[in-house]
């Protein structure tokens, strides 16, 4: 019995490592195959993207295309390593059939996001380099790929977000008009005249050489409890919202010092006991 259990071990050992070694050629090419075929994909798609540039085809389409080509060669490549490794194309193909409304039932929502994605670029709600508040991201769209777009925050963080997200609420294009009003508060003391006070915000708002010519709001929004609340609103593109933002108050506070005006301020008196 030892003697057989020995010889049918020996065997077995022998036929595995017979296909092992049958096998391990068309492994190796495979891995190959797909080594250098994602490389020359990289490439292919890198030239895409040139010569599309060159071309002047629309630059949100440009990397919708180039994403959509590298996914497609890609498939193209796994095709041809399986090949190597012995499965036929057309098995291969019939596999991918019959598992087919398994993998759409997998990838619903990842098709849902390549669907809206193509939305995008039919009806342009927004467009690469376009300030947009989406889905509470505020930021400069960078890319509009197959599945995502990526939107570069205000605070230089890089979002990635599923197409089928970024177009299932209110989307805000902040560029797509033109131009954006600033909203500023200015507080303005009660014995001071506001005719006065809106004179020298003008004037200072008109040394705010990034603002649009378009004339300013300066009007009182509200009585406060120690001041009266002045709504000041000029209007500067999505490139220079903040520098008009800042820049404003900056000559709002300089101007009011220089005539001599002082917001006033909450006290609060302390009594001894």
């Amino acid at each position: 019995m030892e003697e057989t259990a020995g010889l049918l071990g020996n065997i077995n050992l022998s036929a595995l490592t017979d296909t092992v070694l049958a096998w391990a050629p068309k492994l190796v090419a495979a891995l190959i195959v797909l080594w250098i075929g994602f490389m020359i994909v990289g490439f292919i798609a890198k030239a895409v993207g040139k010569s599309l540039d060159r071309a002047g085809v629309d630059k949100d389409l440009t990397p919708f295309l180039k994403s959509l080509i590298s996914v497609l060669l890609k498939v193209m490549v796994v095709i041809t390593a399986a090949g190597v490794v012995g499965v036929e194309v057309t098995a291969f193909a019939a596999l991918i059939a019959g598992a087919g409304l398994a993998i759409g039932a997998a990838m619903s929502g990842t098709l849902s996001h390549f669907a809206a994605g193509v939305m995008v670029l039919i009806f342009k709600p927004y467009r690469v380099g376009d300030l947009v508040d989406i889905q509470g991201t505020v930021g400069t769209v960078a890319e509009i790929q197959v599945f995502n777009t990526v939107i570069n925050s205000l605070d230089n963080k890089k979002v990635i977000m599923p197409n089928g997200i970024a177009t299932s609420g209110i989307m805000t294009n902040l560029t797509a008009n033109g131009k954006l009003r600033v909203d500023l508060n200015v507080a303005m003391p009660y014995e001071e005249d506001f005719d006065k006070v809106k004179g020298i915000i003008s004037g200072a708002l008109a040394k705010v050489t990034e603002k649009l010519p378009d004339e300013p709001t300066i009007e009182i929004e509200k009585f406060d409890e120690h001041n009266i609340l002045l709504a000041v609103r000029p209007y500067a593109t999505d490139k220079t919202y903040w520098d008009v933002y800042f820049n404003s108050y900056k000559e709002i506070k300089k101007a009011l010092g220089e005539a001599g005006i002082t917001v006033a301020y909450p006290t609060r008196r302390i009594k001894n006991i």
